[in-house]
């Protein structure tokens, strides 16, 4: 597939990347590295790492990408992206673990850690866990990563109307859950009213 036009689609990308065309990944890249780069800097305050993440998301996208079913490529680069980012942590929390001395004190998490573990296993995580797949999804992109609507449609596969309708009943769902939960005095954690 030589001379890719901007209109292609991610399905005939991937599949001339699987027949070694150097200029689709380079496509592929155009298209997406933006929004994966800035995705994986909200995880990740390291430059060097998210850089590292990328280039590895990529490599494994020109290994692998015979192996990829589907149209929009999306929510597989995600997928590769968030594993690479994963075992680039776990790296160097072993980097770390051999480094620090028995009488170190572990390092404080940060704000972002403990905001994040609060979404996955505090009151959040388990109103996020009722509601449904589809709306937790448009969530996560949009409120958790803080991706834009145009970018959480590029990354789910769905219009952009879709991506804020879904917005908009997960909005209400989650409240409904957090609030059969228990009250809280605390103001709605995704804004706008209560």
């Amino acid at each position: 597939m030589r001379g890719h036009r901007e209109d292609a689609t991610d399905a005939a990308l991937l599949r001339a990347v699987a027949d070694g065309d150097s200029a689709a990944l380079a496509a592929l890249y155009d298209r997406h590295a933006g929004w994966l780069h800035t995705r994986l800097t909200r995880r990740c305050g390291d430059p060097e790492v998210v850089r590292e993440v990328l280039q590895d998301t990529f490599v494994t996208v020109w290994r692998s990408a015979a192996g990829h079913r589907g149209t929009e490529a999306g929510g597989w680069l995600w997928t590769i992206a968030a594993r690479r980012l994963v075992d680039a942590r776990r790296a160097g929390e072993r980097a770390v673990r051999a480094e620090r001395t028995e009488y170190a004190p572990p390092p404080a998490p940060s704000a972002e850690e403990r905001v994040l573990a609060g979404l996955e296993y505090g009151d959040v995580g388990t109103a996020l866990d009722r509601i449904s797949p589809e709306l937790r999804e448009v969530l996560r992109a949009t409120v958790v990563d803080g991706l834009t609507t145009r970018e959480a449609a590029r990354l789910l596969g769905i219009p952009e109307g879709t991506v804020k309708t879904r917005a908009m009943r997960a909005r209400a769902e989650l409240r409904a859950a957090l609030a059969h939960l228990g009250p809280s005095g605390d103001p709605s954690p995704l804004g706008g009213p209560a």
